[in-house]
Order: C-alpha cells, then structure tokens, then sequence
C-alpha cells in the first residue's frame, strides 16, 4: 500500500527492520568518519569550544547520528571531566555514555551526515508524492508548503525541508551553552534540485523504502541556517579553520611516512569535489566571534 515518502523513508531507516537498527553506516557508504584525521578536526574543534566555555566540569562531546560510535571512539585521550555521548537508534558497545535520544548539554554537538537521513515529504506539481514498498510512486492529494513557497518555488518536484529545519533547531535547543555542527552534503537556493537516492554495499542504487538501503536526500542548508541564525561554510574552509592542511611533508623528514598519510586524508576531507564540499552549519550558543578560528 502506498503511504508519504516521509512515513516510508521514516519506517525503512527507523522502524523496528530499519535499515539503521541492522546495519553499519560504514559498510554502506563513506563519509568523514572514516579518515583519521577527521577526528582530530573534532577534537581541536571540541578543546576550542571547551576553553572558550572556560573549562566546564563536565564538558559535553555529543555525536548524533554515531552509527557504531566511529568518531568518538577515533578521538583518542581526551580530559577526565569530558563527557561523550553517542546518540543513534542502534545499540552499540562503546566506552561512553549512549542514548537514542539528544541530552541537554553544556559543550558541542556534532551531527556528522545525520540531518540527510532526517526523512521529508516529497510533493510533485503542488501534489503529494505517495510511494509503495516496491519503489513506485503515485500522486496524493494536494498540498500547502509555505516552505516549498519559500526556499524552492521553482521545479516541479519538491523535496520539502521542514522536517530538516524542525529537526535541527531541537538540536540546537538542546545545547544550553556551547556550539552545534552540522556536517552534510546539500544545496542552497542557486543549485536546488531533487536528490532522493539509496545507497547499498558502497553502491548508488534507487531510493525503495525497503529497510536494506540507506535512503538519502541532500539538504536544504541555507533553510536549516536560517531556522536557527547558524553561520553556512564549507567544510573546506572549516578545516582550514581548524588548521588542516593537504601539505606535503618534506622528504627528509624522518616521518615521511606518516606525514604523507596525513596530508593523502587532508586532501580527500578538502577536496572540494568530495568530502569538502559538504556544508557546515555552525550555531553558537553563547559564545563570542572568533573561537573557531583561535
């Protein structure tokens, strides 16, 4: 029977066979996680968040959307008075704290590839999009989106952010001093365009609502930055905020090696054709201009 993209999308991911309650992210589809170096970027950006906050005991690392716990378990050492969270619907065994749901927090919340995988409805021609188990879609009734008005009035398939949006200012609501980031792939008004797709075994496959595949849509970040008043970046200028570079060492130096490494991961999280490309949403909570780049 056909129901919403979003009831579908929500119950392929989430549901009690969701495809995030079975399977690893990781084994799926790549993303920042899986270079090193990415979590050292967290981790400078969590000690510049912790010294502007003046040190608070506890302070908060909270990652939503952990899949396995990936990132925090890629930090390494971190002070005593920290406090890691993940955050995910899949159970996980992990040194730290971990919850389906987003605690309050005095500290900084990362959201890593976690808001494209907020499920939105989909409208085509003013109608809603309605879509079977097996993938096929019919039209529904028609629909009033003031934010389809808003942020994508041209096109005549809608992929409606507001869940997006909605989604992203409760996390934020959730920080009550600190900073909230949001890591994905996405468009802004200019480049605007349906991106409803799955992805299965490191593969590109079509979006079925079928619990086996992760199902994606690129986000909205100009409507999620507004709906919150957070900054818009890119994540190649956020890392060279935080002082990652693609620079190749010298030859001579006796860890050649593992300089070349850093700077091969350096360039793959830069590449403004890959994972640099994706967008940053930066939400300050109580904190001055200027702590990114200190």
């Amino acid at each position: 029977m056909a129901t919403s993209w979003r009831s579908a999308w929500n119950e392929a991911l989430y549901g009690s066979s969701g495809f995030f309650r079975h399977e690893v992210p990781g084994e799926h589809f790549r993303t920042n996680v899986a270079v090193p170096l990415f979590a050292e970027a967290v981790l400078r950006l969590a000690h510049r968040v912790d010294a502007a906050l003046g040190f608070p005991d506890p302070f908060d690392l909270v990652d939503v959307g952990a899949g396995r716990g990936e990132l925090l378990l890629g930090l390494g050492d971190v002070p005593e008075r920290w406090r890691l969270t993940g955050v995910d619907v899949a159970d996980a065994d992990v040194p730290f704290a971990w919850t389906s749901e987003i605690p309050v927090l005095t500290g900084l919340l990362v959201a890593n590839e976690w808001l494209d995988a907020v499920p939105l409805q989909v409208l085509e021609n003013g109608r809603e999009v309605l879509v079977a188990p097996d993938g096929s879609e019919s039209l529904g009734d028609p629909v009033d989106s003031a934010w389809a008005d808003r942020w994508w009035p041209a096109g005549a398939r809608v992929e409606d952010g507001w869940s997006r949006d909605e989604a992203w200012a409760q996390a934020v609501s959730r920080v009550t001093r600190g900073a909230a980031v949001a890591i994905d792939y996405g468009h802004v008004m200019e480049t605007r365009r349906p991106t409803l797709t799955g992805y299965r075994d490191g593969l590109q496959v079509p979006p079925v609502p079928d619990g086996a595949r992760d199902l994606t849509a690129h986000v909205a970040l100009d409507s999620c930055a507004a709906a919150t008043g957070a900054e818009l970046m890119t994540q190649r200028a956020a890392l060279h905020a935080l002082g990652i570079r693609a620079t190749l060492p010298d030859a001579a130096d006796p860890s050649y090696a593992l300089g070349l490494e850093r700077a091969s991961q350096a360039a793959e999280l830069l590449d403004p054709a890959g994972l640099g490309g994706f967008g940053w949403l930066v939400q300050r909570v109580g904190l001055t201009d200027g702590w990114m780049g200190g």
